[in-house]
């Protein structure tokens, strides 16, 4: 990682949303079944919101500007998933309205049981 990266996530954690701080208290310590989360982790040339690297789980909080983006976080999502990844995405509305949902979601995903058809 470059040291233009790492300050690149450092402002994202200090700025975060109040979508990603919310899942960050739900994910932090291994809080969600064991699971190791890094918030804000390089991936490519990308910094991605959550990284369970043990379960190749990447998790992304959409706000309103994904609206206007979307085509390149579609673009970005399928680099990501080339690399052995799964991407998974919540809105900022779904975190603060239905954490447990998210947190099933994240759970279901970083299930080993998963992706056994892939």
């Amino acid at each position: 990682m470059t040291s233009e990266q790492r300050q690149f996530a450092r402002h994202l954690r200090k700025h975060g949303t109040k979508a990603e701080d919310v899942l960050w208290q739900a994910l932090r310590g291994r809080r969600l079944d064991d699971l190791k989360f890094r918030r804000q982790a390089p991936v490519l040339t990308y910094t991605v919101g959550f990284l369970c690297a043990e379960r190749k789980l990447v998790v992304e909080i959409d706000g309103k500007q994904h609206d206007w983006y979307s085509e390149y976080d579609q673009h970005r999502t399928r680099e990501i998933e080339a690399q052995g990844l799964l991407v998974i995405r919540a809105t900022n509305a779904e975190v603060l309205t239905d954490l447990d949902v998210v947190l099933n979601r994240v759970r279901d995903a970083a299930s080993p049981f998963s992706r056994l058809g892939e």
